[in-house]
């Protein structure tokens, strides 16, 4: 057999059994992409399939291009009107409590696990971002049933967190590496990152609802194409002009999901599709890159950060964030919880 074809072989294979586990993770309530990263550990270089792979490169491209359309893909799905209402607390979420969460982190490791504060803050930074991939998958898997503002509140904020954890991560490190770094700088970066994000979302998001609603493109064939292509133009657009890409993508599904188009459920059931496709890919390709050899010797460090994260850091950040909006204890606690973390800290 030719390497071409055993490639091929090789990863339909590893699609079929990522499928399994999806619906055996439903059934025993384990969130599916977890799975998928575990089944990407075991056929690895260290696992039973015996994958060599080590290329940070191309598992960065495949995160990259997967949160994408991931993030696309929950924008497209997502009622205006059903969230327009926890844009606040969201929001509130996605920048001060990426901030709280960051500033938390970095004091931890920086006592107890002996990093210089620069480190901690960049470590914080790091992991101070909820997974949209990770929350859509559960959230909406049908096991988990939220009222009123909580869904979209969550949800929100995983879609437009990354811009503020982007910002962070590129901000402290250039801190650590070049000496002529100033806050003022950063601060001046984040609101390009934000406002060029914004800019683009929203402005090819229209131009793309206006496209599809033209006779002219003809073929109802063609709109999934359109759409792929538009994803993949304006997050890599928007990143040229150093806006943030994710935010986006996102807002350009959200304004398309909301608009008028020709065969809107298509169209919303074709990208929840790749957005399933994209999440096996992205987390076998995590879990490939993955050397279970050399966990044993940063576990403990990485279990206390874990457990730091869970019980001190989240919910302090959620708590502050959130102290003057009108929701009890009980559903700041729950988004406490739903602090969901995946593919964002790793590609980053």
């Amino acid at each position: 057999m030719s390497s071409i074809e055993h490639l091929i072989l090789v990863a339909s294979l590893l699609l079929l059994l990522a499928v399994v586990a999806g619906r055996t993770s439903v059934r025993i309530g384990i969130p599916p992409l977890l799975l998928f990263l575990a089944l990407g550990m075991l056929a690895g270089s260290d696992g039973l399939g015996g994958i060599e792979f080590n290329d940070p490169w191309v598992a960065q491209l495949v995160g990259t291009i997967a949160l994408a359309f991931i993030l696309f893909s929950g924008g497209l799905d997502t009622s205006w009107p059903s969230v327009r209402s926890a844009v606040r607390p969201a929001f509130a979420l996605s920048t001060l409590g990426v901030l709280i969460t960051s500033t938390l982190v970095g004091w931890f490791a920086t006592l107890a696990l002996g990093f210089t504060w620069l480190e901690g803050l960049l470590l914080g930074a790091i992991v101070s971002a909820t997974d949209a991939a990770v929350v859509f998958s559960v959230m909406r898997t049908g096991a988990v049933k939220l009222s009123g503002r909580l869904l979209p509140t969550l949800e929100l904020e995983s879609g437009t967190n990354d811009p503020m954890a982007i910002f962070l991560t590129i901000g402290i490190t250039q801190l650590i590496t070049d000496p002529r770094a100033s806050v003022p700088g950063l601060i001046l970066l984040f609101i390009q990152q934000i406002g060029i994000g914004v800019v683009m979302g929203l402005g090819l998001g229209l131009v793309a609802v206006w496209v599809l609603n033209r006779p002219a493109l003809g073929v109802s064939g063609l709109y999934p194409v359109f759409t792929l292509a538009l994803v993949l133009l304006i997050y890599s657009l928007t990143a040229s002009l150093h806006g943030s890409g994710f935010l986006a993508v996102y807002l350009a599904g959200l304004v398309m999901g909301n608009s008028p188009l020709p065969d809107t459920s298509s169209l919303t059931l074709f990208h929840g599709g790749m957005a399933s496709l994209m999440e096996v890919a992205m987390f076998l390709t995590l879990g490939l890159l993955v050397f279970p050899s050399h966990l044993p010797a940063i576990a403990g460090v990485g279990l206390l950060m874990t457990l730091f994260l869970i019980f001190v850091a989240r919910p302090v950040s959620v708590f502050a964030s959130l102290l003057i909006a009108r929701m009890g204890w009980r559903e700041k606690a729950l988004i406490s919880w739903v602090g969901l973390r995946g593919a964002v800290p790793i590609v980053l």
